[in-house]
């Protein structure tokens, strides 16, 4: 059951109204990091896990974005119904706004409509989680770059706040993912790697190439400098070519003869006139 109660979870008080930067807002409405996007994302992903505490986490934050939406179409309607006619006919004419109206749309910064394919749910709660880290990291780059565009106090409070619940959010996640024993281990599921999970291949080399840290040394990683040599050692004399096809004779049927190319009728002669 969903029951909605018009109070806002902060204020939406804009005092410089702005259109063209109300387009800009429309990223987190209908984009593929907004605020729908989110709320769709996290609430399908409750149904994919039997943990009732990550579930009830999951349904939690996904309604907590649509509250987060309703912040954006708040401001969005402030921004363009808001502003002076003066700025409402300079910025329309620049605007997507001038074809469909003031307000909200399912729509991004540049009027695509907003994709069922931006729903990041995979069916495994602890690659939902991961991505949801990466989600909620995409969001406030976006909120971040909003920010700095922000044209008055109360569109930058509002968007700080929404930025903070993102870091919340990210925080919920990696604490669930540390539940699950995945925050800091790679593999999930039941793949059996094969031996050459531990390895870092160099596989870029130029001026400032062949950077050394923590992701790709000792003791997590074995270093190997030179990728063709190691795969030659591999496979010994006889490596297999990416240019060369090669088919696999089936024991049970006799080699089949090639092909001999057709011969072309003969023509017919013309008698001499």
């Amino acid at each position: 059951m969903f029951i909605h109660h018009p109070i806002l979870v902060t204020d939406v008080h804009v005092t410089n109204p702005d259109p063209a930067f109300a387009e800009k807002l429309l990223e987190q409405y209908g984009g593929a990091t907004g605020e729908l996007t989110a709320a769709l994302t996290y609430w399908t992903q409750s149904f994919h896990t039997d943990h009732r505490g990550i579930r009830d986490m999951l349904q939690d934050i996904g309604t907590e974005e649509f509250s987060h939406l309703e912040i954006i179409a708040m401001l969005i309607e402030q921004h363009t119904q808001r502003a002076s006619v003066n700025a409402q006919d300079a910025a329309y004419r620049s605007t997507l706004f001038s074809l469909r109206g003031a307000g909200p749309h399912l729509v991004d910064s540049k009027g695509s409509f907003w994709d069922a394919r931006y729903v990041n749910e995979g069916g495994h709660v602890v690659r939902d989680l991961r991505a949801n880290v990466a989600a909620e990291a995409g969001a406030l780059a976006t909120y971040e770059e909003l920010l700095r565009y922000a044209p008055d106090d109360g569109t930058r409070d509002a968007l700080r706040h929404l930025a903070t619940r993102e870091v919340s959010h990210t925080q919920m996640f990696m604490e669930a993912l540390k539940s699950q024993d995945a925050l800091d281990k790679p593999l999930f599921g039941n793949l059996q790697p094969d031996d050459s999970v531990n390895l870092y291949f160099n596989m870029s080399n130029g001026p400032d190439a062949d950077q050394r840290g923590p992701w790709n040394s000792e003791p997590a990683f074995q270093y190997v400098a030179d990728p063709l040599k190691h795969e030659q050692q591999q496979h010994g004399k006889n490596p297999q070519y990416s240019n060369e096809m090669t088919m696999t004779p089936d024991p049970g049927k006799a080699p089949r003869e090639p092909l001999k190319p057709a011969r072309s009728p003969s023509a017919p002669k013309q008698q001499g006139g």
